[in-house]
């Protein structure tokens, strides 16, 4: 009687799986505009706070658009 005791006892999680992918999609984040900081302001040898304006986006998608 034990075992099927020991068998059927659920996994309790301790961070709930919404949680977990909420993590990782803020994880993602960080990391995509720290790297965008990092590239834009050591790389570009720009300010790392203007890789964050929607200017300098819309400038590069213009840049892109005109090839």
């Amino acid at each position: 009687m034990e075992e099927k005791q020991t068998k059927q006892r659920l996994r309790r999680r301790l961070i709930p799986i919404w949680l977990r992918l909420l993590l990782v999609l803020c994880f993602i984040t960080m990391s995509a505009l720290a790297g965008a900081m990092v590239g834009y302001g050591v790389l570009g040898d720009g300010n790392p706070f203007e890789a964050l304006k929607p200017a300098t986006w819309q400038h590069i998608i213009d840049l892109i658009e005109k090839q």
